[in-house]
């Protein structure tokens, strides 16, 4: 397997962890600040069709984030916001992205479950 793409908040407790954990795993990857370099929409609608089943656009959404509740966006979603506009909102702010996300050629995981990447990577 190649390199891939781990997109991280460095502060994050979870995102070190999954970081460490490519680090005792001998994974390479490319490693992209998501606040420095927020992934774009179209970056966000491409990634979140790699693999057998789409993720759904809220499971891109950091729900316990602050700017999440600020915005109001579980309301906004539940109101009908369509894909188009939540992927817009999302690519606003790295914040938004709920984190880490590591994207390979044929994949896209959210967020750091170890058995989740074990199976994609190893």
């Amino acid at each position: 397997m190649g390199s891939v793409l781990f997109v991280e908040y460095p502060k994050c407790s979870t995102c070190r962890r999954a970081k460490a954990w490519l680090d005792e795993h001998g994974i390479s990857y490319e490693d992209r600040h998501i606040v420095e370099e927020p992934p774009t929409a179209a970056e966000l609608a491409e990634w979140r069709v790699r693999g057998e089943q789409p993720l759904p656009v809220r499971r891109l959404f950091n729900t316990s984030g602050k700017f999440y509740r600020e915005l109001g966006v579980k309301a906004r979603l539940d109101a009908g916001m369509g894909e188009d506009e939540a992927l817009e909102l999302l690519s606003t702010n790295g914040m938004l992205v709920k984190r880490p996300l590591l994207v390979g050629k044929d994949f896209c995981l959210v967020g750091f479950r170890e058995t989740e990447w074990e199976a994609a990577l190893c």
